[in-house]
């Protein structure tokens, strides 16, 4: 059976920011933003949603920034009765995995300060995890999904131990490689994370969340998008609901090698206190569709951003410069094009649309994608609290960023 939320009209359940500029400034017209956001509402008609934003930037000017549906109060089995919380642009949401992105900025930044070199094994900034096979694992290699240490061993993969970094690491420390470093290409979902964060944290005497804030959201005036919120800001957060039908073998024998528990459970612990306000490089970044979009307006802009540069244009480049064409991945079981730190847009294979081969971003589960377009002077976030997984409406989100892209060529 079907987990779907209750259905509202969409007009009634639509929230929009002050932000929008006159799209006819940056080359679009109002029927332009007015089809982006038909297909987002789209999406949210497939009652898969409870609560969608989306923010869309066009040489460097916002001119989409709408939320629509429930932060609370509509997930599947919520009792009627229940109270609405109306999402709004301001609604954060968490990225899952769309958080990789901002991590591998974290380490290209040290890489630029020369704090880190990219091709170093990361023994040499963590020694204790050279050991077991893991001697000549590289940053390069962790950022491109190639250290061979995909997942958490399912034994140990509980909320105590996922949102404790430190434990989690000294796991990782004494795991052996499931493949030599650098030979296959396997989606690491959080592990990779954990050990970026350690190599941070070694060299900087920093917690990787305290270095992202210092060094790249604070000069640039971020309110959130860090990892996690904290205590007082859970209420902020738009809950995550599992949406759609059972996740079925052999796909969700995939999903839950690459996260180490079940969909479902995923979907419950991402709402859980300890998640939320816990720092998990590879998953746990929160903050809101406008926020996320920002970020991809300074890496756009060649790492600057209303004249404060917070990287060298150089360190962007080499970021989301291609390491691996469209190459079978282990793990997600399709072919995949990856910089360091980002899944990168082509010709025909395309999360972001069609013909979009200098788009880079980052998918989150399950349903969340936020990305840049140099071709065709674009930043977009699309964050959601939905986590459908393989239905046939999923065409529907297909379809958001196919519309941007062909509007915006």
């Amino acid at each position: 059976m079907w987990a779907r939320i209750r259905a509202y009209p969409a007009e009634a359940v639509t929230v929009r920011s002050d932000l929008e500029v006159d799209p006819r400034s940056v080359g679009l017209t109002k029927d332009d933003i007015e089809t982006f956001w038909a297909a987002a509402v789209r999406v949210y008609e497939t009652r898969l949603h409870p609560a969608l934003s989306l923010c869309v930037r066009r040489r460097g000017q916002v001119v989409l920034d709408r939320a629509i549906g429930h932060t609370r109060g509509n997930a599947p089995g919520d009792a009627p009765e229940t109270p609405l919380v109306q999402a709004t642009p301001a609604t954060l949401f968490t990225a899952f995995s769309a958080s990789k992105a901002i991590t591998a900025m974290v380490i290209h930044l040290l890489d630029e300060l020369r704090l880190v070199h990219l091709d170093d094994p990361v023994a040499e900034y963590v020694p204790e995890f050279g050991k077991n096979g893991k001697e000549w694992i590289t940053l390069r290699h962790v950022l491109t999904h190639r250290a061979g240490i995909p997942n958490v061993p399912r034994e140990e993969a509980d909320l105590s131990l996922l949102g404790d970094d430190k434990r989690i690491f000294a796991l990782l420390c004494a795991a052996r490689p499931t493949s030599p470093p650098g030979r296959r290409l396997a989606y690491h979902a959080l592990t990779g994370g954990y050990v970026l964060g350690a190599v941070v944290e070694r060299v900087t005497g920093m917690d990787i969340r305290t270095f992202l804030r210092t060094k790249v959201l604070d000069p640039l005036g971020f309110s959130h998008l860090s990892y996690g919120v904290r205590p007082d800001e859970l209420h902020l957060v738009a809950e995550n609901a599992y949406t759609g039908p059972p996740a079925l073998p052999p796909y969700s024998w995939v999903l839950e090698k690459s996260l180490g528990i079940r969909v479902r459970d995923a979907s419950a612990f991402a709402n859980d206190p300890r998640f939320l306000t816990s720092v998990i490089p590879s998953g746990n970044i929160v903050g809101t569709a406008n926020e996320m979009s920002r970020f991809y307006e300074v890496l756009l802009q060649g790492g600057e951003l209303d004249g404060i540069r917070v990287f060298d244009r150089r360190t962007v480049r080499r970021a989301i410069a291609e390491q691996t064409f469209l190459e079978f991945d282990a793990v997600m079981v399709i072919p995949v094009r990856y910089g360091m730190g980002f899944m990168l847009g082509s010709k025909w294979m395309s999360l972001y649309g069609h013909d979009t081969p200098q788009a880079f971003g980052h998918l989150g589960f399950t349903s969340i994608l936020a990305y840049a377009d140099p071709a065709r002077e674009i930043s977009v976030s699309l964050m959601s609290s939905g986590k459908p997984f393989l239905t046939p409406e999923q065409i529907y989100w297909i379809n958001l960023p196919r519309t941007i892209a062909r509007v915006t060529r």
